[in-house]
């Protein structure tokens, strides 16, 4: 019997190989596609269900998956499909605050009315535009402003001509000038006095006349003020003819507007303060604006142009849902704090910034607000302003739009403070399983706003059910993109690569970004070679076109192996030497590399000396795995005897971090050579972890480290001796190349899958391991018989050359004691 020829693999078991005629069709044209779109993922469809229905803004959703399982695409199209059955959400405006301009109103407004209702406050301004200056202009308002004007001018002269009687009876004159009224007195012949005249009056005379000018001049004063009276009285009248006249305009117009919005209190507050605010700005109205010269200007205006502003009536629509198909679903993909929140324009005016509440812009929240917003959270998370002004957005349950600088206290300066709107949006985080587990770990209040976890799985069993999902998953996507059909042989090697990406023959990848990406190559050679299908051979093409692309570093690594300037030996016997594998992953690519591991036995107490950790290059799973080769070793050898042992353990040629258990298998195997000064068959590579009771544990990327070493044993020259150890637990995961599965069915390459040390170890060498006797010790000739003779020889010599010393010590203390 060939050595380990019960451990060995045939080639039917190293990889998954889907017979066509077993799916029972003929190409996608017969399968219906998958009507949700979902592939296998019950778990996180029932959960965004439950999200998707609470009505509570806690309740918000965070769908946890790996990278290309469609997490995005499924979020979309299930949030999609509840959206279009709920109703519209409302509209939103801002609109000027008369009473407090700094802070603009906002305006809820039934879906659809918001941009009606801006293009009715447009169309009141250019009525009151054109409509007010008529009136203003008009022959009966006129003749009206005339009257009242003419009435005052004619209590103005009554009272001047009583007073002027009254004065001239008491031998005073009275002069009215624009400065104002003055008394004089004046002689018989109607002439004033001059001062030279009166100061030669008597005194009694000119004391009368002062007397007189006393009492005259208090009932001017008194007329004087009456005068103001009449005139403020003027000013009265004409300002209420002016109200009267604009608020019949003014007035229907408004009411034209309040009668489409009677069931929208805010509106018909606010046509009130419109109104009242138009009233008490009638002589800005009044003021038709001057006609700008036809064509261009020669300069740009310095200033804006003359007349009345109407900017403070105009309505600054920031949410719009009248084509809106049910609630709204946002995505945003760049979620900076103003893009989730909004932002306050500003505009340059004479060197300084300015605005006002039109130049308030909505973000993703106001437009998903009554639906859906969703965000990749490592997006969110990369604006730290963001995520914080999520969190308390949610907790306040209103959109506050804010500036950052601001908010955070940077500066302080003059600006607008809209009014909050109130949040009625679910907020849905998509990220990583690890994000979520960091956010709920670190953050109290993440797990108070997202209170329901959609976790997606990456992949499926291979059963019946799940395998006509899948096929109904890849004629949905043929559909939607408009590929060609794939026969039932690429449909079969498609299946074949969806278990090759989920690692394992039993299952199948839900990895549909990858499926899709795939097919969409596969499509691109099957139209060059003008196929009407799909077929194996185009899927194959585009794998391996697909690897050649991404491969690069594994040819300059396998170049050098095969050059011999990295060290790996694949034929002859070597003790203390055996050919690990390991797997490096590029991100895109993941391929296998085999490494020539060592060991050196010495006498000492240090036990296994892990290099790598002593170079700070192993990793705390591989340090791991090197002390459980510890305790594998005192539980098989020290049960009568102190190990007496110093291994150091290397990789050689290896100048990068070690990390993973994966090679404590082949450390061991080196150490058990090297013990036992039995070599190990160098054309046979191992993988697999050890436990410390002697198990071959399983490990990742079996099939990349197979072929890896494969690779380098074909292009040296296959012998028939050559092949890999793994676990047994493995052979479920291995989906070898075609090339790997003809040469184990010629006989020129070999994969054994074992269970316990001992298996690996005959192979291995060619020895058995040996068993234990009742006594506790190894059947002579066996690999652990030798070793266990090794480590009692190194015992014993420690124990002779403790003694020697011992006695040294003795002598020399007697020497001294004599000698004092």
């Amino acid at each position: 019997m060939a050595r380990g020829e019960r451990w060995r693999l045939p080639a039917d078991r190293l990889r998954l190989q889907v017979d066509p005629d077993s799916l029972g069709v003929n190409s996608t044209e017969e399968i219906p596609p998958l009507e949700d779109g979902v592939m296998a993922q019950e778990r996180a469809v029932k959960a965004l269900h439950l999200g998707l229905g609470l009505k509570d803004l806690e309740f918000n959703i965070f769908v946890a998956g790996p990278a290309m399982t469609g997490g995005a695409y499924i979020t979309k199209r299930l949030v999609s499909e509840t959206a279009r059955r709920l109703p519209r959400p409302s509209d939103w405006c801002y609109v000027h605050n008369f009473k407090d301009p700094d802070h603009p109103k906002a305006i809820e407004l039934p879906p659809g009315k918001g941009r009606q209702f801006q293009k009715d406050m447009a169309e009141l301004v250019e009525n009151l535009k054109t409509k007010i200056p008529e009136i203003f202009e008009s022959e009966a308002y006129i003749n009206r402003k005339e009257e009242v004007i003419r009435q005052f001018n004619r209590q103005r002269a009554e009272i001047f001509e009583g007073l002027e009687k009254k004065v001239r009876a008491e031998g005073f004159g009275l002069s009215v000038e624009p400065t104002g009224m003055m008394i004089f007195p004046i002689k018989p012949d109607g002439k004033p006095f001059t001062p030279e005249e009166i100061m030669a009056l008597p005194e009694t005379e000119r004391e009368k006349i002062k007397q007189t000018g006393d009492a005259l001049q208090k009932e001017l004063n008194a007329t004087a003020r009456r005068i103001q009276e009449l005139e403020k009285e003027l000013r009265r009248r004409l300002k209420d003819l002016d109200r009267e006249v604009a608020l019949q305009a003014i007035g229907m117009f408004i009411q034209e507007i309040k009668d489409r919005y009677q069931e929208t209190p805010a509106v018909q507050a606010y046509l009130d303060e419109v109104k009242d605010d138009l009233l008490n700005h009638i002589d800005e109205l009044k003021t038709r604006p001057p006609a700008h010269p036809p064509g261009p200007m020669p300069m740009p205006m310095p200033f804006p142009p003359p007349g009345p502003s109407f900017t403070r009536y105009e309505v600054n629509v920031i949410v719009d849902n009248s084509e809106t198909e049910g609630a709204p679903v946002v995505f945003e993909a760049n979620p900076t704090y103003p893009n989730l929140f909004g932002f306050v324009e500003r505009r340059a005016l004479f060197g300084a910034l300015v605005t006002d509440f039109t130049m308030i812009k909505a973000g993703a929240l106001h437009r998903a607000n009554g639906g859906f917003l969703i965000v990749k959270a490592l997006d969110l998370l990369r604006h730290p302003f963001s995520w914080e002004g999520l969190k308390r957005t949610i907790r306040a349950g209103e959109i506050k739009i804010e500036d950052l600088g601001e908010q955070f206290g940077l500066f302080t300066t003059k600006t607008l403070r809209p009014e909050p709107i109130p949040l009625r949006a679910k907020v849905i985080l998509l990220g990583d399983p690890f994000v979520y587990h960091l956010l709920f770990l670190l953050d109290d209040s993440f797990r108070e706003i997202f209170k329901v976890k959609a976790h997606l799985d990456h992949w499926v069993d291979r059963d019946e059910p799940h395998t006509r999902q899948f096929l109904a998953t890849v004629a949905a996507i043929v559909q939607r993109e408009g590929l060609l059909h794939l026969d039932k042989t690429g449909l079969a090697r498609l299946i074949e690569f969806s278990c090759q990406l989920a690692g394992r023959q039993d299952k199948l990848s839900l990895k549909i970004q990858e499926i899709y990406d795939l097919l969409k190559e596969a499509d691109f050679w099957a139209r060059e070679e003008k196929s009407p299908h799909i077929t194996a051979k185009h899927v194959q093409q585009a794998i391996e076109e697909r690897e050649f692309r991404a491969r690069l570093p594994e040819e300059h690594l396998h170049e050098a192996i095969i050059k011999d300037l990295i060290r790996i030996p694949t034929d002859g016997q070597a003790v203390g030497q055996v050919n690990g594998l390991s797997v490096y992953d590029l991100g895109d690519y993941a391929f296998g590399r085999p490494t020539r591991i060592t060991a050196n036995i010495a006498i000492g107490r240090e036990g296994v000396i892990n290099i790598e950790r002593e170079a700070d290059l192993s990793g705390k799973i591989h340090t791991k795995g090197v002390m459980i080769l510890s305790g594998f070793l005192r539980e098989r050898f020290a049960y009568d005897k102190p190990l007496t042992l110093t291994a150091s353990l290397t990789f050689e040629q290896s100048y990068g971090l070690v990390e993973g258990d994966s090679a404590s298998g082949a450390e061991l195997f080196a150490i058990i050579s090297a013990l036992a000064n039995v070599p190990i068959d160098q054309g046979i590579a191992v993988t697999g972890a050890v436990s410390q009771k002697g198990e071959l544990l399983p490990v990742g990327g079996v099939t990349e480290k197979i072929e890896g070493f494969f690779r380098v044993c074909r292009d040296r020259g296959l012998t028939g001796n050559q092949g890999v150890i793994i676990p047994k637990a493995n052979i479920a995961d291995l989906m070898l190349k075609e090339e790997v599965l003809e040469a184990v069915s010629k006989g020129l390459f070999h994969i054994w899958a074992v269970e316990t040390v001992e298996e690996a170890l005959e192979i291995l060498t060619g020895y058995p391991a040996g068993k234990r006797q009742p006594d506790g010790s190894y059947e002579e000739g066996s690999l652990f018989y030798l070793a266990d003779q090794r480590l009692r020889e190194m015992a014993k010599r420690v124990r002779t050359f403790m003694k020697e010393i011992k006695k040294e010590t003795e002598e020399g203390e007697e020497e001294r004691g004599e000698g004092s």
